[in-house]
């Protein structure tokens, strides 16, 4: 379900499916959906129940070196093969199902598409089940006349576990050889008697019969022998198995021996049939004729036999049973080679043991029928139909293949040959011998096993202490299999040949064969090792993996194998470290300078595949990665150098946070309040991961200009730590600016004693945070929209000065700056009133406030020393600066406040506020000359603005004055 166009999609027989020991079995395979090429590519694999996660390679159609080494032999001799059906589909045959064929088949298609995008695979699973069906009958010669009525028995039974059903059939062969046979009638599984065609009329009218009789027995009945009934009849049994996809597959069949039917015609009173029990024989095999003789009251007549070949008498029988056999003959029956015999009245026997090409030719028997047994003068004589005998000579059967399991081998491997010697009938010596690369021409004796089972090794092969101990062993009677168990070097390859001689009566026959062998140093492997990863950017908490693709000319699951995984942290260091080695033993060692991967990495090996996965992934594991495959020799496996090494491509894994789900209200919003009052601003989030902790900082934007630098209120992290901007860090200000959580999603700013400097549009900044894996991340952050607190200002309003003025100071002087109240306050009133400096177009600082309660405030302690509130009288707010600097340098202004309390207890209200005029601060460096002083005051510029006539020199020195003024 849910397949698109393109798709690609591989299909196996459905499964399970049970197939008894010893069958021809098929599965069957299709790919649709694919791109490419319409012939498409098949590989076939097997898990077996010992190692259900381990995959055994059996046969490809695309590559020959696919099969692992238990399967080489059966694929190279087609015991195992593949059938292309049509160029998408095709059949996997095992031709002798063995117990060790039992698992979970994989079907795989390579990859044609332009892009991974379906199913590459499909399995099922196979059960090997045992033979236990049965089918037995008596074999007998029966003699009938037409119309006689024929009856034959047939026991069949079996013992399977599995739901099963049984069919039995009745076959017909005519003759004695093994020519087609003619089904007469058969049970089917489904219990429907199917007459074959040469019987359905007979059936229809009942004249041909199949009954069951008990549990397991089946009767064939003919109730009229015709002519055309001669020959062999026999019994078959299938046993049938319901397969997942509800067809039906017969898993056995089992045939019994025969019966021979002898059929006499009514019309004529002799006839003369002739069988064989097999027509092609080899040198020494046994020949039996069978000469049936037919007529009516055969009981009391009398018969003489004789047997022909090529139309030469070989022996006679006479009416007695005496046997006479001809002069070339004679030696041989004394020996026992021959025998002939009189097995009824209607049935003569001839048997050759130990045939030899001179028993070949055409044979006959011919009847004749005297009126006494003494009498010479025969009634009536027939003459069979012949025979065709064929013997071939010794060998002539034998056929020898020769093979290899291990075709490419290191130097230090095992060399496996296989000797195959097939059709042979008498015992058979084999004699080993090897072809060098170097040298091909000469052969070079290996080893040798008699007729008798005796082995002898050749002398380059006797000494154990090269090759190991040689072995040259008889798997079974044409099975010999050859083991050097190490090989010293490369010119331990090349050709190796078995040579088999059949023996038989002083004659012998031979067959040889050749394979070819590789014996290849580790270092001329072609070793390779490709480091890939499914994903290169991973979320944090996250597992990736890592495989490390190992390749070479060779198996390599039958080499000592290690491997290391190495590890470049970002950004870069310069340098890889060794995260771990594994050792082909199976032994871990991890490295020192990665020690958090060994709590997270995990490793596994699969075949030729080595994977590194790491679990819960974090910054530590984001970086570079490779890895370093070493092969070793057994015999020197860990000492000295590997004698292969390899090291794959880097591979770069990215770990990311997560992507911030933050969603921060944006509505603008304005608050208006009567000075002192308490008021809150709200930040509220929309929308973030339940599992998210915030960070809120909280920020104001002064009153115009609109270009203002917002300033830093205060900062609750995570972890409710509160952080305090430098404009907020006195303890006034942090008593009056709190941030507070009031819900899972909502937080306030509450503004304690609000008063007119408070002004401005505010707003927060919400961080979002998670807790990852090892600690604390910052996923992302989003600002609220501006919410302005205004003041609705009181109605009478403070006389203060208000005219700018000047000051030219030199550095070090003491400056009074001056703010004057004018007029009297009402006595239930306080004062406040707050000094700043900055220029006009900027928001100015707060240099120090002195509160309705008399306290006084310096948000920078710093300047505590310098400064001095000067208090002459109540209405006189001057500021005195103490050894003003050149950065003291400025415009200073001053605003009052009048405070109110509404009754005993109650909180106090802002009843009237001023602000004075603007004093600009000029500040002179010490060494100013008497120009600067001159020019700083005063009574002098006025005496030159009001008194025009003056002299000319005070007139010119007043100009040069003004521009020394201006210049400053």
């Amino acid at each position: 379900a849910g397949l698109s166009t393109g798709q690609r999609v591989v299909t196996v027989q459905n499964g399970p499916l049970y197939r008894v020991r010893g069958s021809h079995v098929t599965l069957w395979c299709k790919v649709s959906g694919y791109q490419g090429p319409a012939e498409q590519n098949f590989q076939w694999s097997i898990y077996l129940p010992s190692a259900p996660e381990r995959e055994v390679q059996i046969v490809s159609t695309i590559d020959p070196s696919f099969p692992y080494a238990i399967y080489t032999q059966r694929v190279r001799s087609r015991g195992i093969y593949v059938e292309r059906v049509q160029g998408d589909a095709v059949l996997l045959h095992i031709t002798e199902l063995q117990d060790r064929d039992a698992g979970e088949y994989e079907c795989h298609t390579p990859n044609t598409d332009e892009r991974y995008f379906g199913s590459y695979s499909a399995k099922m699973n196979l059960s090997v089940i045992a033979d236990t069906l049965s089918a037995s009958m008596v074999p007998q010669v029966l003699t009938r006349t037409e119309g006689d009525a024929v009856e034959l028995t047939c026991e069949v039974s079996k013992s399977t576990a599995q739901h099963t059903h049984l069919s039995v059939g009745w076959y017909h062969l005519e003759g004695a050889g093994e020519s087609h046979a003619e089904e007469v009638l058969t049970l089917s599984k489904d219990f429907v008697l199917r007459p074959g065609p040469s019987y359905a009329q007979r059936f229809l009218a009942g004249d041909v019969r199949l009954n069951k009789v008990g549990n397991t027995t089946y009767k064939l009945s003919i109730g009229g022998a015709e002519l055309s009934d001669r020959g062999q009849l026999y019994c078959e049994a299938a046993e049938w198995i319901e397969d997942p996809d509800k067809t039906w597959k017969d898993i056995s069949r089992k045939q019994t021996g025969r019966t021979l039917l002898v059929v006499m015609s009514q019309g004529r009173d002799l006839s003369v049939d002739i069988t064989a029990s097999e027509t092609s024989l080899s040198e020494g095999d046994t020949l039996q004729l069978n000469c049936m003789v037919g007529a009516q009251k055969s009981s009391s007549r009398h018969f003489q036999v004789l047997w022909l070949l090529n139309g030469v008498e070989v022996a006679r029988v006479d009416p007695h049973g005496v046997l006479i056999w001809e002069e070339e003959y004679e030696e041989r029956a004394k020996l026992g080679q021959l025998q002939a015999f009189k097995q009824s009245n209607v049935v003569y026997v001839l048997t050759v043991y130990d045939v030899g090409l001179k028993d070949n030719g055409t044979y006959h028997c011919s009847v004749s029928e005297v009126k006494t047994p003494g009498d010479f003068h025969s009634i009536q004589t027939n003459l069979s139909s012949g025979i065709e005998v064929n013997v071939k000579p010794i060998g002539y059967h034998m056929r020898l293949s020769v093979s290899t399991s291990t075709p490419q081998v290191t130097v230090g491997d095992a060399l496996i040959l296989l000797c195959e010697v097939q059709g042979a009938t008498s015992p058979v010596s084999v004699q080993w011998w090897h072809l060098p690369p170097q040298h091909p021409g000469s052969r070079v004796p290996v080893a040798t096993m008699e007729r008798d089972g005796t082995m002898s090794l050749g002398s380059t092969y006797q000494d154990s202490g090269t090759r190991g101990s040689l072995r040259l062993e008889k798997a079974s009677s044409g099975a010999f299999t050859l083991v050097i168990p190490n090989t010293l070097d490369e010119g331990d390859g090349g050709q190796y040949g078995c040579e088999a001689t059949e023996w038989s009566r002083g004659q012998s026959w031979t067959e040889e064969g050749e394979t070819a062998v590789t014996v290849s140093s580790l270092a001329g492997l072609g070793l390779h090792a490709t480091l890939r990863s499914r994903i290169a950017t991973v979320t944090y908490g996250q597992s990736f993996e890592l495989i490390c693709q190992v390749s070479a000319s060779y198996t390599l699951e039958e080499v000592p194998v290690s491997v290391r995984w190495l590890f470049q942290s970002s950004p870069h260091t310069g340098h890889y470290h060794e995260l771990v080695r594994v050792l082909p033993s199976g032994t871990v060692a991890w490295g020192a300078a990665q020690p958090h991967f060994q709590g997270k990495a995990q490793l596994t090996k699969a075949d030729t595949s080595f994977r590194l996965h790491i679990h819960n992934a974090a910054a530590a594991e984001e970086g570079t990665y490779q890895c370093e495959v070493e092969v070793w020799r057994r015999n020197t496996l860990m000492m000295g150098q590997p004698a292969a090494t390899t090291r794959s491509n880097a591979v770069g894994i990215k770990v990311v946070l997560p992507e911030s789900k933050l969603q921060v209200s944006t509505k603008e919003s304005s608050v208006e309040i009567a000075g002192g009052a308490d008021t809150a601003i709200e930040c509220r989030i929309a929308f973030a991961q339940d599992n998210s902790q915030f960070s809120i900082t909280w920020y104001l934007l002064p009153p115009p200009p609109a270009d203002a630098t917002p300033l830093k209120i205060v900062r609750a992290n995570y972890s409710s730590i509160l952080e305090y901007g430098a404009e907020f860090s006195s303890p006034a200000q942090k008593s009056r600016f709190l941030s507070q959580r009031v819900s899972s999603n909502v937080f306030w700013l509450r503004i304690l004693s609000a008063n007119p400097r408070d002004q401005g549009r505010y707003y927060c900044v919400v961080e979002e945070w998670l807790w990852l894996v090892d600690g604390w991340y910052k996923l992302g952050e989003g600002a609220s929209g501006r919410t302005t607190l205004e003041f609705k200002l009181p109605e009478r309003e403070l006389h203060l000065e208000k005219t700018n003025h000047s000051i030219l100071a030199r550095e070090g002087e003491e400056v009074t700056l001056h703010c004057l109240l004018r007029g009297a306050h009402p006595a239930a009133t306080c004062l406040s009133a707050t000094w700043f400096w900055g220029e006009e177009s900027s928001h100015a600082r707060r240099l120090l406030t002195l509160h309705r309660d008399g306290a006084i405030e310096y948000p920078q302690e710093s300047l505590a020393g310098r400064l001095h509130l000067r208090r002459p009288a109540a209405g006189d707010f001057s500021l005195t600066l103490r050894s003003v600097e050149k950065g003291d340098a400025g415009l200073y202004h001053c605003q009052v406040q009048e405070w109110q309390q509404q009754s005993e207890g109650k909180d106090w209200a802002l009843q009237a506020l001023a602000r004075s005029g603007y004093t600009r601060l000029t500040i002179i460096p010490p060494e100013s000359t008497v120009f600067s002083r001159i020019c700083s005051s005063p009574p002098l510029l006025n005496f030159i603005l009001y008194l025009p006539l003056v002299l000319i020199l005070l007139v010119a020195l007043a100009g040069f004055c003004w521009y020394f003024k201006f210049r400053k």
